[in-house]
């Protein structure tokens, strides 16, 4: 299991016909990659989150309870193939490209439970929940399905709470130490989708 890539992103004017109130929001959601294998620099990594990271709505993003995003390298098939499909253009995502702060790879959600410690290099997270998607996200890669995929999929991703500060690098090995594994990311993944297709919560 390895961190690599660290993202960050500024706030900027998101623009898209992809919610029915907004045409343009602030949104952080375009991340782009400060530390990966091939210029693995090292990054402060804050109670907060990535340094040079920024959030435009903390009710929903960023914090303490939400400081870092983490998502699955493995899912970038799977977006790719999907957007090109339904955007009928090429699309070859790069890492921060779903938003989130660490892309990293051999951890899924499904392997992963609300409590659980990370260590990844000398310093220390927790698990805290999975990522919501909502229309920012589907104003980013451009398609309005793209949060009804992330849930349907699984592939959502989750948040970190940061416990031990530090400076942090691409390449850095992680390692899982388990909590009380009362409910996986997976598994609130399963129950969000649940609940919105009861209510027909979708955009």
């Amino acid at each position: 299991m390895k961190l690599i890539s660290i993202s960050a992103g500024k706030v900027l004017p998101l623009f898209g016909n992809h919610h029915p109130d907004y045409k343009s929001v602030a949104s952080a959601i375009h991340k782009k990659s400060i530390s990966n294998l091939q210029n693995p620099i090292s990054v402060e990594i804050t109670t907060l989150g990535v340094q040079s990271d920024e959030q435009a709505d903390l009710n929903v993003h960023g914090g303490i309870e939400k400081a870092i995003y983490v998502y699955p390298a493995e899912h970038y098939a799977f977006w790719n193939e999907l957007l090109s499909r339904e955007t009928k253009k090429e699309v070859a995502l790069q890492h921060g490209a779903i938003g989130e702060n660490f892309t990293i790879e051999g951890l899924l959600e499904s392997e992963v439970y609300v409590g659980d410690t990370l260590l990844i290099g000398d310093l220390e997270f927790s698990v805290v929940k999975l990522r919501e998607p909502c229309f920012k996200f589907n104003a980013a890669v451009g398609y309005k399905g793209a949060s009804k995929a992330m849930l349907q999929s699984g592939f959502s991703g989750w948040y970190l709470r940061v416990i031990k500060t530090g400076i942090l690098a691409a390449g850095a090995q992680i390692t899982l130490v388990p909590g009380a594994r009362d409910i996986s990311i997976a598994q609130q993944n399963q129950k969000l989708l649940n609940n919105r297709n009861q209510k027909d919560l979708w955009e």
